[in-house]
């Protein structure tokens, strides 16, 4: 499979990687194996993830999960390519966290997926930032913060529904493309479900047995996100942000990012640049 892995930080009992993925629908996934511990920040595209653990499709803010010795299997029905930060750790390094994480009572993952979640964009944003800036320093601290949030998050998973069919995946992966590729669009959820030719209850239905979220707070959550990496990235007006973003006005904008991350938009940028 045409996949390229950069290592962009490592520390004890650690390494980040930034893995690009080429792969198409004619392209057939191999059998791979996990060899530790692993979690995979999707940063763009969708890919389906199938392993002993269970199947899930992957999205813009999901994360992959792998246990060692797990036997797993990536593929691109629905469309090519896509690109994660993968956060590499030994089981001593996620059991020392692990102990610090009220309620956790396994250090191994018992799902194959979490989906995009509030708790995840101040991680994530800071770890996309930190990654095409190349600040190394930077990461040993948001391994530690990404590996107890989704040890945390897994303690309290609520049990899943049915799983939905492989067409209903490659309706509500399309959209999820479609979203990511510029979540300041304004589309209804009516829309959405009318371009696959589903009716809106089914589609919002499927979206979250896909996605593991709806559509809305899909579309909040890649907003936020895109928000977050341009505070970092440049000193353009908070405001002039925001609207680019896709939200309405200043106010809705900063009451969603304090929400989202606990900071708001100014104390963000200006913690970034210490």
């Amino acid at each position: 499979m045409p996949i390229t892995a950069r290592r962009v930080a490592s520390g004890s009992g650690w390494y980040v990687l930034d893995v690009i993925c080429t792969a198409g629908p004619h392209d057939r996934g191999e059998e791979e194996q996990h060899e530790r511990p692993s979690i995979s920040a999707v940063t763009a595209g969708t890919f389906q993830y199938r392993s002993s653990a269970g199947s899930a499709v992957m999205a813009p803010g999901s994360l992959l999960l792998g246990n060692p010795g797990q036997c797993y299997r990536c593929g691109h029905e629905h469309g090519r390519g896509d690109r994660c930060l993968s956060f590499q750790m030994t089981p001593a390094f996620v059991e020392q966290i692990a102990a610090g994480v009220k309620g956790v009572r396994r250090t191994t993952f018992a799902a194959p997926r979490l989906p995009p979640a509030d708790a995840m964009v101040p991680i994530l944003a800071a770890a996309e930032a930190a990654r095409d800036a190349g600040e190394k320093e930077a990461f040993e601290e948001l391994t530690v913060a990404l590996a107890g949030t989704v040890l945390g998050a897994l303690a309290e998973a609520p049990s899943t529904g049915p799983a939905p069919s492989l067409r209903d995946e490659r309706r509500i992966s399309r959209s999820v493309r479609r979203i990511e590729a510029d979540p300041s669009e304004r589309v209804s959820l009516v829309a959405l479900a009318r371009a696959e030719g589903m009716s809106p209850f089914h589609f919002l239905r499927c979206f979250r047995a896909v996605t593991g979220t709806t559509p809305y707070r899909f579309v909040l959550l890649r907003r936020l996100h895109r928000a977050a990496l341009r505070l970092r990235r440049s000193d353009e007006a908070i405001a002039a942000i925001a609207l680019e973003a896709g939200f309405n006005d200043l106010s809705t904008f900063n009451h969603r990012f304090r929400r989202a991350t606990g900071l708001t938009p100014r104390a963000w940028r200006r913690r970034a640049r210490v």
